[in-house]
């Protein structure tokens, strides 16, 4: 049997439970072999909107938000290749690294709306099946001519852009985030947080 190999890119700034939820239930869902949390290096898409977290700090996040997941794993390509993020660029090396490997490229309701507006994405839908994530009530409409597969999982209102504000005015972050990935932002004083000012 080939394996089965999930791609869920993100900024990932920070990483938070509705990431780590979405990661499960697709592999659940789809009897993946494993689902990669590819960090993106630079998200091109995000340029210029707001300054980015540096990519290394967003993969140790991730590092530690996946830590004690069983089949779920941080992907550094993007991190390793430099430059602009492209997701098909990403797909042709694991592509190239997993011969045989199925692909199934992971979004969320709202990127998948904008698939057309990716770099190359006829590439994308060549080299891997993309699996949209859906929540309840909530039905994805997508452009006509694209193949894709719903899975469906639970609502949880969080979001990274939530969850920064909430670092910088203090509000609580508990249950939203990860304790190894609360310990890791504190470690390395991300978000305005530092060792000393937690305590």
């Amino acid at each position: 049997m080939p394996e089965r190999i999930g791609l869920f890119g993100g900024t990932f700034d920070p990483p938070h439970v509705g990431h780590l939820v979405t990661a499960v239930n697709v592999r659940h869902a789809l009897n993946l072999d494993r689902v990669l949390l590819m960090v993106a290096n630079n998200p091109w898409q995000k340029e210029g909107s707001r300054p980015i977290t540096p990519a290394e700090d967003r993969a140790a996040l991730v590092e530690a938000a996946v830590r004690n997941v069983p089949g779920i794993e941080v992907g550094y390509e993007e991190i390793n290749r430099g430059g602009p993020s492209y997701t098909a660029d990403t797909l042709a090396e694991l592509a190239e690294r997993y011969r045989g490997a199925e692909l199934f490229t992971i979004v969320g309701d709202d990127a998948a709306a904008g698939f057309p507006s990716w770099e190359r994405f006829p590439e994308v839908l060549e080299l891997s099946t993309v699996i949209v994530v859906d929540r309840p009530g909530a039905p994805v409409v997508l452009p006509t001519g694209i193949p894709w597969v719903r899975v469906e999982v639970p609502r949880l209102e969080v979001s990274s852009t939530d969850l920064r504000a909430r670092f910088s005015d203090g509000r609580p972050l508990d249950y939203l985030v990860t304790s190894p990935v609360m310990e890791k932002i504190r470690e390395r004083g991300l978000y305005g947080i530092t060792e000393a000012a937690a305590k």
